[in-house]
C-alpha cells in the first residue's frame, strides 16, 4: 500500500495497543518527528506504563506538538487516538498552526493486538482494554472526515502494515524551487485588452486563432496572476482564455481571488448574489460555447490560495497573507488569501473595514497581492498591493521580480464605478499605516543574518543599551536606514617615536591579497549621513515621513547633526541643487539618495567637548608647567642641580603648547550656514541599489561631481589610488600623509579599492584610519609620545576594535540591503540598532 502524506502535517497514528503503531513510526519517520504518549509518561515519571501520569504526559505532548507545528515541522502523534475527544484537541492544534491532519488507522484484528500485548515483557495490557479500544475505534471511524481530518488511511492486516510505502508530497502552495524571474500581474477583472497591452509591454507575444490563444513569454520569464481575473470588465471570457492557456502551457501561475471563487460557485449551481460584476460576467459567458463554460468550473476550482516562491523569498496571494500562514494549508488560510481580514465594522460606503495586516507584517518573504484597489502601488513593510483599479479606469500593473520594477498600462476606459472612489476622501482604514518600530524587534538577544558576514549575534545587554540611546536621542527612526561603522587604526608602528603610520595599513591590505587601495584625506569633522529625497512626496512614500521634510542629516549615532532646522533645510536644498546640476538624479535613476559624508567645522558639534575637556587640560598643563619652569630656573640660578628636571619640564611644556595648538586648529567660529562644509565620500544607496558593488574610485568620482556643482557647501576630498605592488606609489602615499599631518591635517583613511574586500579568512577591514602625531596628542594627551608612554601605548589591543568595525560594517550594509529590497522596517531597524548596540561593547574609545 502506498500512502502519500503532505510534507507538513499532523499525522495521527490511530489504533488499539499492540497494533504496531510505534514500530510503524520508527520505520517511517525520524525519531524527532514522533511524539509518543508512552515516552511522555517516561519523561514525567520514569515509567511509561504509569497511567496516573497520563494528564501530565499529554500536557507535555500537546506542548511539543504545538511548538513543532508552529515551526512548520511534520509531527507524528503516537498514541491510541481511538476516541474522538482525544483527537479533537490534536486537530485543534493543527488548525491553530494551519496544518493538514492525516490519520493512519491500524484496524487490525483484535486477536492480533491481544496476542502481541501478551508477549510484551515491559507492560501488561489486558484483553478488556484492547477490546474497549477497538470498540471506540470502530464507533468513530466513519466520522473522522467531519472531525477535520483531511486524509484517512486504514490498514486492516499486519501484512498491509508491513507493505506500506510512505512518500511525502509538497503542499501545492510550495514552489520554493521556482526562482523566476516573474512578472506578477494585478487584478485583471475582465479587462482583456489591457491584459494584452500589459503582456506585450512586458515582452510576451500573443497569437489568436479564432477563440484559441497562444502566449509566448520572454525567455526564462513566467507570469503570476494575483487573482480576480473575472467580473466588472467587458471581456472576462478572453481573460480566462489567456490566463488559462498560459497556466496550462507552464508559462504562468495563478492564485484564486474572491471573484474567481464566486464564479466557480455559480458554475457549480450554488446560490450566489449576482453583484459586484458577476451579472455582467454571466451575461458574457452566455454568449460562449457551452463546452467552454463547462470547462471553467474545474479549472477555477484548481486555483490555490497562494504560492511560496524563490526559496521562500516571495509569496503571492490575492488579498495578502500573514507570515504564520505562508506555506500552510487550511480553510482559514484560503479565506484570508481571498478576502483578507476585516474588523467587523462597515465604513461610510457600506463596505467592510479591512484590518491592515501589512502594518504588522514582520516576515522575511516579500508579499505581493491585490484585492483592494489603490491609486499607486507602493511597498510597505515588505508587502506590495498591485491592484491599481484597471476596471475602475485606473491602471493594470505588474511587478517584475526580482528586478522590483513596476510596469503598468492605462485602462482604455472606465468599465465600472467603485463604491469607494479611487483617490477620493480617505477613510480611516485607508490611511497609510504608521511605520514605527516595535520594541520586540530590537530588544533581547538578536541573531541577525547578513549577506556579507553570516549571522551576527547582539547580546541582550548591548541591545538594551542601544535602545536606551536610540529612544532618548535618535531622530525619527523612519529616517534611520543605516548607521556607519566605526573605523580601526592600523597595527602599532614599528618605527621609534611613532604610534601610528600608514606603512602598517598598507602592509595589512597587501597581506590580505588586496592589489590596490584608495587613500583619502581624513577631514577633521563629524561623520554624518545625508538622507535626501527629491521632494516631500518621495519622503512620505519611501520613508513614511509625512511632515513635509525632504530628508535629514544625522550623526553616526543617529542624532540630528544640526540643531537649527533652518540650517538643515538649507543644506538639503543645496545638496539637491548640486545633485540636479551634476546630473546625478538622472544618472542614478532615483528619487532619493544616501550620502556618507564628513561635516565641518568640527567645533559645530565638538565645542562643548573642547571647552569641557581639552581646553581645561591644556590650560592647566601650560599654567602648571610654566610655573614649574620658572621655579626651576630660579633654583638653578641659586646653584641647585636641576638641569635634568628643567630640561624635562621644558619638553613637557612644549608638548602642552603643541596639545593646545592641535585642537585650536579646528576651533573656528561657527557662523551658521556660511560656515558649514560637507565632504561626501560614499554614495551608499539609491532606489533599487546598494552601491557596495562599486569600487571606491566610482564613489569618489560621484562625490567630486557633487562637489563641483555644490558651490562652497560641498567639498571635494583629496585622494589617490595606490598600487600596493609599486614601492614608489606606496612611498609617495606615505610622504603625502606626512605632508598632510605636518600641515595640521588629521591624517588619512586607507581603503581597499573594492568596497567589499575579502581575504583568506573572509571579510577584511573596510577602512583603516591613520592619524597624525599631533592629532593623536589630542586623543592620548600632551606627552603621549614620550618614550616611557609609547612603550605602554604600543601594547594596545586592536582585536576587539577590528572585530567590531567589520561587524558594524556588515550590519550597516545589511540594513541598506533590506531597505532597498523593501523589507519590513522592523528588519532594517534590527540591523541599525545592532550597529548602535556594538558601540556599547567595552572597547578603548581612543582607538
Amino acid at each position: 500500500m502506498k500512502i502519500d502524506i503532505p510534507e507538513f502535517a499532523l499525522v495521527l497514528l490511530v489504533g488499539a495497543s499492540g497494533t504496531g503503531k510505534s514500530s510503524f513510526a520508527a520505520r517511517h519517520f525520524r525519531p524527532t518527528e514522533v511524539i509518543s504518549s508512552d515516552a511522555m509518561r517516561g519523561w514525567v515519571c520514569d515509567d511509561e506504563s504509569d497511567q496516573a501520569a497520563t494528564p501530565d504526559a499529554f500536557a507535555m505532548l500537546h506542548a511539543l506538538a504545538r511548538t513543532r507545528l508552529r515551526n512548520r515541522r511534520l509531527t507524528v502523534i503516537d498514541a491510541t487516538n481511538v476516541q474522538p475527544a482525544a483527537r479533537k484537541s490534536l486537530v485543534a492544534l493543527a488548525r491553530e498552526a494551519h496544518a493538514l491532519v492525516v490519520a493512519i488507522v491500524f484496524d487490525l484484528p483484535e486477536a492480533v493486538a491481544v496476542a502481541r500485548n501478551a508477549g510484551r515483557a515491559d507492560r501488561a495490557i489486558n484483553a478488556g482494554v484492547v477490546s474497549r479500544q477497538m470498540r471506540d475505534l470502530h464507533r468513530g471511524l466513519r466520522g473522522m472526515r467531519s472531525e477535520g481530518i483531511r486524509y484517512t488511511h486504514v490498514l486492516h492486516t499486519a501484512a498491509e502494515v508491513d507493505a506500506v510505502t510512505l512518500t511525502r508530497t509538497r503542499l501545492w502552495t510550495d514552489r520554493r524551487e521556482d526562482r523566476g524571474p516573474f512578472d506578477i500581474i494585478g487584478d485583471v477583472h475582465g479587462c482583456a485588452d489591457e491584459l494584452q497591452d500589459l503582456l506585450q509591454k512586458l515582452g510576451y507575444t500573443i497569437t489568436w486563432q479564432d477563440k484559441a490563444v497562444q502566449v509566448t513569454p520572454p525567455a526564462g520569464r513566467r507570469a503570476v496572476f494575483v487573482g480576480d481575473l473575472v467580473d466588472r470588465g467587458p471581456n472576462t471570457p478572453d481573460v480566462l482564455r489567456i490566463v488559462r492557456a498560459m497556466v496550462e502551457a507552464g508559462h504562468a501561475l495563478a492564485v484564486v481571488g474572491n471573484h474567481d471563487d464566486k464564479l466557480k460557485r455559480y458554475l457549480s449551481g450554488k446560490a450566489v448574489k449576482r453583484t459586484h460584476g458577476l451579472a455582467e460576467t454571466i451575461e458574457q459567458l452566455e454568449a460562449e460555447p457551452p463546452a467552454f463554460v463547462a470547462s471553467l468550473r474545474p479549472w477555477l476550482d484548481g486555483l490555490i490560495s497562494h504560492y511560496v516562491l524563490d526559496e521562500g523569498r516571495l509569496v503571492v496571494a490575492h488579498a495578502g497573507i500573514r507570515e504564520d500562514m505562508q506555506g500552510r494549508a487550511s480553510g482559514a488560510v484560503r479565506a484570508f488569501c481571498m478576502y483578507g481580514e476585516t474588523t467587523g465594522e462597515i465604513d461610510s460606503f457600506g463596505l467592510p473595514v479591512r484590518y491592515d495586516w501589512a502594518a504588522d507584517y514582520r516576515g522575511q518573504a516579500k508579499v505581493v497581492y491585490g484585492h483592494t484597489p489603490v491609486m499607486e502601488a507602493q511597498w510597505h513593510n515588505g508587502t506590495l498591493c498591485i491592484d491599481t483599479g484597471c476596471c475602475f479606469g485606473g491602471r493594470l500593473t505588474a511587478l517584475r521580480y526580482p528586478e522590483m520594477e513596476l510596469v503598468a498600462v492605462q485602462a482604455r476606459e472606465t468599465y465600472a464605478e467603485p463604491l469607494r472612489p479611487l483617490g477620493g476622501p480617505a477613510t480611516p482604514e485607508a490611511q497609510p499605516p504608521a511605520t514605527m518600530p516595535d520594541v520586540a524587534d530590537v530588544l533581547g538577544r538578536q541573531a541577525v543574518k547578513t549577506h556579507d558576514l553570516g549571522t551576527i549575534v547582539i547580546a541582550p545587554d548591548n541591545a538594551a543599551a542601544a535602545l536606551e540611546v536610540m529612544s532618548r536621542f535618535a531622530v525619527d527612526p523612519r529616517w534611520l536606514i543605516h548607521l556607519p561603522p566605526t573605523m580601526s587604526p592600523p597595527e602599532t608602528s614599528a618605527m621609534e617615536g611613532w604610534l601610528e603610520r600608514p606603512e602598517e595599513a598598507l602592509a595589512y591590505y597587501r597581506k590580505n591579497g588586496v592589489g590596490s587601495v584608495m587613500v583619502e584625506e581624513k577631514h577633521m569633522g563629524s561623520r554624518a549621513l545625508v538622507v535626501l529625497a527629491r521632494n516631500p512626496d518621495v519622503a512620505a512614500r519611501r520613508f513614511g515621513v509625512s511632515d513635509g521634510a525632504r530628508g535629514i542629516v544625522v550623526t553616526r549615532t543617529g542624532r540630528r547633526l544640526f540643531d537649527d532646522p533652518a540650517i538643515e533645510a538649507a543644506v538639503l536644498h543645496q545638496m539637491d541643487a548640486a545633485m540636479t546640476t551634476a546630473g546625478l538624479w538622472d544618472d542614478l535613476a532615483t528619487d532619493w539618495v544616501l550620502w556618507d559624508v564628513e561635516a565641518m567645522p568640527w567645533n559645530m558639534k565638538a565645542a562643548g567637548l573642547v571647552h569641557a575637556q581639552f581646553a581645561p587640560v591644556g590650560a592647566a598643563a601650560i599654567a602648571s608647567l610654566s610655573a614649574a619652569e620658572q621655579a626651576l630656573a630660579a633654583a638653578r640660578a641659586r646653584g641647585v642641580a636641576v638641569d635634568d628636571l628643567q630640561a624635562t619640564t621644558a619638553v613637557r611644556l612644549e608638548d602642552a603648547f603643541r596639545y593646545r595648538d592641535a585642537y585650536n586648529r579646528y576651533v573656528t567660529p561657527f557662523e551658521g550656514l556660511a560656515s558649514v562644509r560637507i565632504a561626501p565620500f560614499h554614495l551608499l544607496a539609491s532606489e533599487g541599489h546598494v552601491h557596495a558593488d562599486r569600487d571606491h574610485a566610482w564613489h569618489m568620482q560621484r562625490a567630486h561631481r557633487l562637489a563641483e556643482a555644490g558651490g562652497p557647501l560641498v567639498m571635494a576630498t583629496r585622494h589617490r589610488l595606490v598600487d600596493l605592488n609599486d614601492p614608489e606609489q606606496c612611498a609617495a602615499a606615505i610622504a603625502w600623509w606626512e605632508d598632510l599631518t605636518e600641515a595640521g591635517g588629521e591624517g588619512m583613511v586607507v581603503k581597499p579599492l573594492d568596497f567589499l574586500a575579502r581575504g583568506r579568512r573572509g571579510l577584511i577591514q573596510p577602512a583603516i584610519k591613520c592619524r597624525g602625531r599631533d592629532y593623536l596628542r589630542i586623543i592620548y594627551g600632551p606627552d603621549y609620545d614620550r618614550p616611557e608612554h609609547l612603550v605602554r601605548l604600543k601594547k594596545r589591543n586592536l582585536g576587539q576594535k577590528r572585530s567590531m568595525a567589520i561587524r558594524e560594517f556588515a550590519l550597516g550594509l545589511e540594513a541598506l540591503r533590506r531597505f532597498v529590497a523593501h523589507a519590513p522596517l522592523s528588519q532594517v531597524h534590527q540591523c541599525v540598532f545592532g550597529v548602535q548596540a556594538m558601540e556599547s561593547e567595552p572597547v578603548d574609545s581612543r582607538l
